[in-house]
């Protein structure tokens, strides 16, 4: 099964090169889709001087948010599993088997991975830890799930699955979303330790506070609000 690493990009500079080599050496069929949401600084000269036919860069023309850059990518899948990736080095490419794994052997169409099933794993700040785990209880609270990590950014879909919902997100609000959509369709979420390293805000962190009260807000709005929309 093909894999399409869908990756939005924005004032990554320090990182995007070697992470465009960690998902590189994953030995698997893929195809990378590099959403650059207008960066600007000089990330985009990087990925002007990539020159490979297993990876395509779509170039946003003005900034519109992490969400919109998937919502891009998506459009140039032709893969049959869809993962998201960063660009920054927060998250394991080589994780990617296991992730797939589910997938590929027919046990689950949606796989999450959970920062919070490998102990080892740290946090750079203990606001973040606080906040993705509450965004999880809410989650398991409003869906009847038991997840154990929402918002983490490995997020992988059997492709026509995602495909298939109607995405509204612009920013951050991409993971409240597709969780709550693919929930409500009954589709259980099947999660795997995955590793992390993560980084600082002085290192090029962008969520915030604001971020996480949109989260709050959108689990809200698809369990209450908008709740025709799939």
């Amino acid at each position: 099964m093909k894999l399409s690493v869908i990756m939005p990009v924005y004032n990554e500079k320090h990182t995007i090169k070697e992470i465009v080599r960690k998902v590189m050496n994953v030995n698997m069929e893929k195809e990378i889709i590099i959403v650059d949401d207008c960066s600007i600084d000089s990330t985009r000269d990087t990925l002007r001087r990539i020159d490979n036919n297993n990876i395509k860069v779509i170039y946003h023309d003005k900034n519109m948010g992490k969400g919109m850059a998937i919502r891009t990518g998506i459009k140039y899948v032709t893969g049959d599993i869809i993962i998201i990736q960063d660009a920054d080095l927060e998250y394991e490419p080589e994780d990617y088997y296991e992730l797939t794994r589910p997938i590929i052997e027919g046990k689950a169409d949606v796989v999450y991975g959970s920062r919070e099933l490998l102990k080892q794993n740290k946090w750079s700040y203990y606001r973040y830890a606080i906040g993705g785990r509450f965004l999880s209880w809410l989650t398991n609270l409003l869906y009847h799930s038991s997840i154990t990590d929402e918002p983490t950014c490995y997020k992988v879909f059997k492709a026509d699955i995602l495909k298939s919902i109607n995405l509204d997100c612009k920013k951050f609000e991409f993971c409240p979303e597709v969780t709550a959509k693919v929930l409500r369709r009954g589709i259980r979420i099947y999660e795997v330790p995955i590793h992390y390293y993560p980084r600082s805000i002085e290192e090029g962190k962008k969520i915030g506070l604001r971020d996480g009260l949109q989260a709050i807000w959108t689990l809200i709005k698809h369990r209450f609000i908008d709740k025709h929309s799939l």
